[in-house]
């Protein structure tokens, strides 16, 4: 708690301060890490804490079945093993005829089935249940019909019984005589998340009722083994985290590389990928909710609980059932190659990989080179200038800032600002002095702010300097504002923002 002057010690402060690069594991990861450790870099604009992101991946060979992946290699071409990135490679999706995708996905649901039902046979052997339990465990589930899957760690946050939420509206959609569906649980609770267990029996409790036991199983023991059939035999995969606590997940990533199609809140890596393909023809797959966060979580449940059913209603089950002369749901189809197009080359881990290695590997390899030079000169160097220049920074300040006495600029005209900086013992190298202006809102916040950097122009007296920048400010119509900022600057610096190091003439809010 960076707020708990009492705290002594805490291994993510620790990591956050040691490290020359950190990042969250998703886009909106990055988001709420910028916002739940901004304290740590005092006076420094959320949406400047140096906290980056990249998003979590897949091995894509890992998770595809063997007969989807031999399906690729024909339509798709061997390339998309070596090169899974390739989107101009994964483009080729549409050439897999409709009737054979589908007829491979029907072969996984089938086969999903039958070891599902061996499965729970074998796990009712082991507890000693009755016969006629066992024989009715050979039975549950339907090959031919809508299938979610919900399988993952059963922490609370994830809501696993968000489905049971109006127990009497999940029974009809399941028993419904023209166009029924069947859910599969499975997942595990850490040994002292009494919690999570209390979720799993619920499901359990809800999975014996007589109007669900044949359509909705729990599967104990989750291992690879179950989560890899599952992904490659649903036809849709549940997930429902309570927005933003995903921090990226990746389950869903591995149904899509089997064509499947994710439900999922507006969470983790879902969120990025959502908002980049939601607006195709054929989406691959569906949002819970519109990206809300709610203080009450019994009301965010509610909401969230009947925006399922809404959505399965409404549109999961018709798209599904809805079938031409030939049987075949091609609305359907055409989502699982969306899956296929637009999903596979991001959830890549090699897309992962080469993010890490660009944004950060990369520079850090440079930075580390460069240190360890002229038996590590580089490094004691930087060490004496942050010294100085931490012990220096206490006389920082802006004194004056002087903008052009215009009130009204041109949309696209040059603002001419000069400014007043008092440095004390350090020089204008050892700093960079920036103008920050963006436009106003009702609040008095600057939105969307660029910075620019200034010029030194002359000294003054007694450590100052004259700093100025005539440059264009206004983007847009509206009311703009502006202010003016000090930074460290040093070559060695993976990042200007170093905790406790900024001076501004008046910082924005949220700064």
């Amino acid at each position: 708690n960076p707020t708990d002057e009492g705290e002594l010690f805490g291994m993510t402060i620790l990591a956050l301060k040691m490290s020359a690069y950190t990042n969250g594991v998703s886009e909106l990861h990055g988001k709420v890490s910028r916002d739940m450790w901004q304290a740590l870099w005092p006076g420094v604009p959320v949406n400047e804490v140096p906290i980056g992101h990249v998003t979590n991946g897949i091995h894509l060979a890992s998770w595809v079945s063997e007969e989807m992946a031999s399906y690729y290699d024909r339509y798709i071409g061997p390339r998309w093993r070596s090169e899974p990135t390739g989107k101009e490679i994964w483009a080729q999706a549409g050439q897999i005829p409709p009737e054979e995708l589908w007829r491979i996905h029907e072969r996984h649901r089938e086969e999903m089935v039958l070891n599902i039902r061996e499965t729970l046979q074998a796990q009712l052997d082991q507890h000693g249940a009755a016969q006629v339990e066992i024989k009715r465990a050979g039975e549950v589930l339907d090959p031919e019909i809508l299938t979610i899957g919900f399988a993952r760690r059963f922490a609370t946050y994830k809501r696993a019984t968000l489905l049971l939420r109006d127990i009497d509206r999940l029974i009809a959609l399941i028993n419904n005589a023209t166009r029924p569906i069947q859910i599969i649980f499975a997942g595990k609770a850490h040994p002292r998340d009494d919690a999570g267990k209390e979720l799993i029996r619920q499901i359990v409790v809800a999975s014996r009722r007589a109007e669900l036991r044949h359509r909705v199983v729990f599967l104990e023991d989750y291992d690879i083994a179950i989560a890899r059939r599952l992904v490659q035999g649903v036809d849709v995969w549940l997930n429902n985290p309570r927005r933003p606590m995903e921090a990226s997940g990746t389950s869903g990533m591995k149904a899509s590389a089997n064509a499947n199609l994710n439900f999922s809140t507006l969470d983790g890596w879902w969120d990025e990928a959502w908002r980049e393909h939601s607006g195709t023809a054929d989406p691959a797959g569906w949002a819970i909710g519109r990206g809300e966060t709610y203080s009450n979580w019994d009301l965010q449940d509610q909401v969230e609980a009947e925006d399922i059913y809404d959505v399965l209603e409404r549109d999961i089950i018709p798209t599904f059932y809805d079938r031409g002369a030939d049987n075949l749901p091609r609305r359907w189809i055409a989502r699982m190659a969306a899956a296929i197009e637009c999903l596979c080359p991001f959830v890549s881990g090699l897309r992962m990989v080469r993010d890490y290695t660009e944004q950060f590997y990369l520079p850090a390899l440079a930075m580390a080179e460069i240190m360890a030079a002229d038996d590590m000169n580089g490094a004691r160097d930087l060490a004496i200038w942050r010294a100085r220049v931490t012990d220096g920074w206490k006389e920082v300040r802006v004194e004056a800032v002087n903008g052009d006495a215009r009130s009204t600029l041109e949309v696209g005209s040059a603002l001419h600002t000069q400014a007043l900086v008092h440095l004390g013992a350090l020089r204008p190298e050892d700093v960079t002095v920036e103008l920050y202006a963006g436009r106003v809102n009702a609040a008095g916040e600057l939105v969307d702010p660029t910075s620019s950097p200034m010029v030194v122009q002359s000294s003054a007296a007694a450590g100052g300097y004259i700093y100025q920048l005539s440059a264009p400010m206004a983007r847009s119509s509206g009311i703009h504002g502006y202010t003016v900022r000090v930074l460290p600057r040093h070559d060695c610096l993976c990042s200007p923002y170093v905790p406790g190091l900024i001076t501004w003439a008046e910082a924005p809010d949220g700064a």
